[in-house]
């Protein structure tokens, strides 16, 4: 590890633990506001409509959440942040968690001091290529330019797939997905990797997107998930068990246009916790009984935010592949409510 890198490591520690010490659901409720760090935009995941109105997978989280402590889904303030800038903003305080397609690490979790709270969406990175371009497979890139957003774990993924199969590359480092997109189809590179769920999504943007081919080649795991400071286990929680609730909801069948009728109680003992009906779950996080009730009345439970921002019938076009719920062959799986 070199100085400078030491450096900026046991900066961003520093700055994750003063940060954390003030208590942050403390922080959300007296502000009455919450700072949520989105990507700086990706389409489907976290962007801006014409109004300037955030929406998206990772944007519906923070509204969740928001509507979870403070009752109002738009109690949130949206700070778009690069590969380079999220785990500063984060560790600095100037956002209360970061929900953007951020890969859960070792590094990230033990050396920066941020702890991941659950994984929203399991992904892998992946290559998209111009038909024109004639590779069918990632191994024919032996020589190719590559696009690669600084700051991410798609860099080291790059090299050590590369040297694995002995070819070589020319990285041109680009610093947002934005940028990135704009120099692969000015023909600056021949190929872009990221995760391959933004790859859909940039694709999706294009003007002529069937000129273009994800190729095969997953090369990663990339768990992606929301995260918060270390040492703040209680807001911890509540960003954790509203990623719960969400996914839970769905399990259990809670659906927005049922949940009206199962929050005035039902015959399942959990659907009755979770709603806040029976026990007292809201009480232990600090917050209302209802509170997941919000949660999920923000878009729905898990797979109506999925299907409604990403899924099948959007531009995305994404299948829920392993982000389906255990009980349909996924990894989805929630911790009992109880």
């Amino acid at each position: 590890m070199t100085k400078s890198i030491l450096f900026g490591a046991l900066t961003v520690t520093a700055l994750a633990a003063g940060a954390a010490a003030a208590g942050t659901l403390d922080d959300v409720k007296a502000r009455g506001k919450l700072n949520c760090g989105v990507s700086t935009g990706l389409v489907g995941f976290a962007a801006p409509d014409a109004n300037g109105k955030w929406g998206g997978f990772d944007v519906s989280l923070c509204r969740s959440v928001a509507a979870a402590v403070l009752g109002d889904a738009d109690a949130v303030e949206f700070v778009p942040t690069t590969g380079k800038t999220r785990f500063t903003a984060l560790a600095s305080g100037e956002i209360d968690m970061l929900a953007r397609n951020t890969t859960w690490t070792f590094s990230r979790d033990v050396d920066l001091k941020f702890t991941f709270v659950g994984v929203n969406y399991y992904d892998g990175q992946g290559f998209i290529a111009p038909k024109d371009l004639g590779v069918s497979s990632a191994k024919d890139l032996d020589g190719a330019t590559v696009c690669i957003q600084t700051g991410t774990t798609t860099e080291l993924n790059l090299a050590d797939f590369f040297r694995v199969n002995n070819i070589s590359y020319e990285p041109v480092p680009i610093e947002t997905n934005a940028e990135a997109i704009q120099q692969f189809l000015a023909g600056a590179c021949d190929v872009y990797t990221t995760d391959a769920s933004g790859l859909a999504a940039s694709r999706a943007t294009f003007e002529n997107p069937g000129d273009y081919a994800l190729l095969p080649e997953i090369i990663s795991k990339e768990p992606l998930g929301p995260l918060v400071r270390h040492g703040d286990d209680e807001w911890g929680d509540v960003v954790r068990w509203t990623l719960y609730a969400l996914l839970t909801a769905e399990e259990l069948g809670v659906t927005s246009a049922n949940l009206s009728e199962m929050a005035a109680g039902t015959d399942n003992p959990e659907i009755n916790r979770l709603l806040g009906t029976e026990g007292t779950l809201g009480e232990m996080l600090g917050l209302d009984a209802g509170w997941a009730q919000a949660a999920i009345a923000v878009g729905g439970n898990y797979g109506e935010v999925f299907a409604k921002n990403i899924g099948e019938e959007t531009p995305i076009g994404l299948a829920r592949g392993l982000n389906a719920q255990w009980t349909e062959g996924g990894l989805m799986y929630s911790p009992p409510f109880r």
